[in-house]
């Protein structure tokens, strides 16, 4: 070894030294990280209290019923509004308001009533109908507050008092409240056949006034016309949607697979396409520089004539094309240069890909490991939701403030409904409403409400990453023991996968949860960052803009390369049983004693992944759309009628997308332990008897090495 070998190894860890008794992952392992085993199972456990508390005090009926402004649930069996299910509005028209897009709230009296209203009508209307028609003023009642029966009081009053609505408006359900029935009629947008009507105060509105006091629920009611559509589209063609998902698992089993006969004819086609097309730009470039050069106008500098918005200007001065030619020359040089010097490292990579091909050919059953993995993430999932839910439902109704008008002082200050009309409020600011905003409180418990979010997202991510490290380990040490299996398939262990899922779970939960918490902690974090990004949108202090977009864009890198360093360091627990700390650190050493090869490795396996899922959903997808289109003659009767054939043919197609990533998940783990595997190899044996190399014989004639004896690696 030469003295700048040893100073580069030096500063990289030393190689690893051969080690006779080794054959793969080591079985007889203590357990690692036992502390943070313990404390994830403690953190488990507090979970489940923190979901128990929830659960007793909270009540997701708050989140999912409907609340009137005396924050009484609609519906409510044993209230008074238990046949009452429908929340109504008093005036519809003060209702334009983004709070009406978020809660659902608004700064009018609302009210349970067992059916939305189906006429225009007005107070003052009903007031008269009164003398002559008392049915017509008991259908009116119905929408007034519970006890009211003073049709003599004066109607000023009553409109200040908001006993009753000033008007009502023909309303259908959604979402459990009455919005305006909204109809277009020969592109006139009308409520029962009406555009106009006439307010509380005798005022003629537009019906269009109810659309913009409506507007964004009004797109909601829109949108339930489609969704009932789209709904209709996957009950008629969920078979076919089924059958197109299962092609895509078969197209992707195949072309994984396939990959071992198919992978470096595809990936050279792929590299000599790329330079034939930047060649074919460079020359295009070159001839319209050739072709502007001269004419009158296209020799101007782009400095001459500044920034243009019309970018159609600079593709007619001469300059423009030759930058272009200039740049497409120089990544010409650059990727041909590469393919010069890394030729053999290309090779290395694609010799990889084969081998990580036929591992998968001899543990078909790790393709289906996905499914326990997306099991996992599921029920971690539903019971984060839930628990969240339970959270935000816990405590008392609180009251806010809700003006009418802009700058009132004591708008969003909590308030108490039934004493409000006499408090001082009305007078500084008139027509405002003490409204229902949230459940909460001011006791102990609900004061810590955002913490506990706060913890029960924490431990959500810790186990989403935990299920996600778990898989990975467990693929790991499957495929590590095909590499060190000196015969193929033959020393290959009995049921790779289920003995590698063992040892994970038995030996390595702690170490596990460990590279979980980190990642957690980070993602968090990155969480955090980007709430106060969105609460900071109005702030005009571009300091602060600044800096927290500094910020994301660092979290974002440390936590793409957390994942890569645990990726590797779960890699190394599956084959050494170390702790934590010790595979990553072993693995990162290693990674740099190799650094050119892990970089090439890296951007050709994942081009040639991304270019396998792009290739399966589009090819699903082309069939999808030929046989939801009708255009397939032998099956054309068998297409059920659709009212929007892109429903099935997306969801095929994004179905399609997720199974192929999910098998080339498994495939991508594959290859990047036989990638470490293969570096190991190198540097404990050195092909003698005593010290065979394990790598396939493509790869040990990419390198020029042989085992020298009789040992030689089976299955090659």
């Amino acid at each position: 070894m030469t003295n700048r070998e040893e100073s580069y190894y030096g500063k990289h860890g030393e190689p690893r030294k051969f080690d006779p008794t080794f054959r793969g992952p080591i079985h007889n392992r203590n357990c690692t990280d036992v502390v943070c085993c313990v404390i994830f199972v403690i953190v488990i456990l507090g979970y489940i209290a923190l979901g128990t508390v929830a659960w007793i005090h909270g009540d997701p009926r708050k989140v999912v019923y409907p609340t009137d402004s005396y924050g009484q649930f609609c519906g409510q069996q044993g209230t008074p509004n238990a046949n009452k299910a429908i929340l109504f509005y008093f005036n519809i028209l003060k209702c334009a308001s983004p709070a009406v897009l978020i809660n659902l709230q608004c700064p009018t009296t609302q009210l349970c009533v067992s059916k939305c209203p189906d006429r225009f009508a007005t107070y003052l209307d009903m007031q008269y109908a009164y003398r002559y028609n008392k049915s017509y003023w008991e259908y009116y009642r119905q929408f007034c507050k519970p006890g009211f029966n003073n049709p003599k009081k004066s109607v000023g009053q009553v409109l200040q008092d908001e006993d009753c609505p000033s008007m009502i408006v023909p309303s259908r359900p959604f979402l459990q409240r009455c919005f305006p029935d909204f109809t277009t009629r020969n592109g006139v947008l009308t409520v029962q056949n009406k555009t106009t009507f006439k307010d509380g105060r005798g005022k003629t509105r537009n019906v269009t006034d109810l659309r913009e006091a409506a507007n964004g629920i009004n797109s909601l009611l829109d949108a339930r016309e489609v969704g009932m559509k789209i709904f209709e589209d996957y009950a008629s063609s969920w078979y076919w949607i089924l059958i197109g998902l299962v092609i895509a698992m078969l197209v992707s089993l195949t072309f994984i697979l396939l990959l071992r006969y198919t992978a470096g004819v595809l990936l050279w086609l792929i590299i000599f396409g790329v330079i034939g097309v930047i060649g074919y730009g460079i020359w295009h470039c070159y001839w319209e520089f050739s072709t502007l050069r001269g004419k009158p106008g296209a020799d101007v500098t782009i400095s001459d004539i500044g920034f243009q918005t019309d970018f159609r200007v600079y593709l007619q001065l001469s300059q423009t094309w030759l930058i272009f030619m200039i740049f497409l020359c120089i990544i010409e040089v650059i990727i041909i240069l590469m393919l010069i010097f890394l030729r053999n490292r290309v090779r290395i990579a694609i010799a990889l890909l084969k081998e990580g091909s036929k591992a998968i050919g001899y543990i078909m059953s790790a393709l289906f490991y996905p499914i326990i993995t997306f099991l996992l993430i599921a029920v971690c999932i539903s019971y984060w939701a839930v628990t969240a839910v339970f959270l935000a439902s816990s405590g008392e109704p609180v009251y806010k403030v809700m003006p009418t008008q802009p700058n009132c002082m004591y708008a969003n200050l909590t308030c108490n409904p039934e004493t409000f009309n006499k408090t001082n409020v009305t007078k500084v600011c008139p027509g405002s409403q003490c409204t229902f905003a949230f459940y909460g409180g001011e006791s102990l418990y609900h004061r810590y409400i955002f913490i506990l979010q706060l913890c029960n997202l924490l431990v959500f991510l810790w186990l989403v990453n935990f299920a996600i490290a778990l898989g990975q380990c467990t693929l790991a040490g499957a495929f590590a023991s095909y590499y060190w299996a000196m015969k193929k398939p033959a020393d290959i262990p009995v049921c790779p996968l289920f003995s590698s899922f063992g040892r994970a779970i038995r030996y390595h939960t702690g170490s596990l949860a460990f590279g979980s918490l980190i990642l957690a902690i980070v993602q968090l974090i990155r969480i955090i960052l980007e709430y106060l990004d969105h609460k900071l949108k109005g702030v005009q202090n571009s300091f602060a803009r600044f800096l927290l977009c500094c910020l994301k864009c660092c979290f974002w890198c440390l936590e793409h390369f957390i994942k890569f360093m645990n990726r590797n360091a779960y890699i190394m627990i599956a084959i050494y049983g170390k702790n934590f700390c010790t595979s990553a650190k072993d693995a990162f050493f290693l990674l740099m004693r190799n650094v050119v090869r892990v970089a090439v490795l890296d951007k050709v396996t994942d081009f040639l992944l991304f270019l396998g899922k792009v290739l399966i959903a589009g090819s699903v997808g082309v069939l999808a759309f030929f046989f939801f289109t009708r255009r397939i003659p032998v099956i054309q009767e068998e297409v059920p009628s659709l009212n929007y054939y892109w429903v099935p043919l997306l969801t095929v197609i994004f179905g399609s997308y997720l199974i192929a990533h999910g098998f080339f998940s498994v495939y991508a783990m594959c290859v990047d332990t036989l990638f470490l595997c293969f570096l190991e190899d190198l540097e404990r044996n050195d092909g003698s008897p005593a010290r065979p190399f394990y790598m396939s014989g493509s790869l040990m004639r990419i390198l020029n090495k042989r085992n020298k004896g009789a040992a030689t690696v089976s299955g090659q």
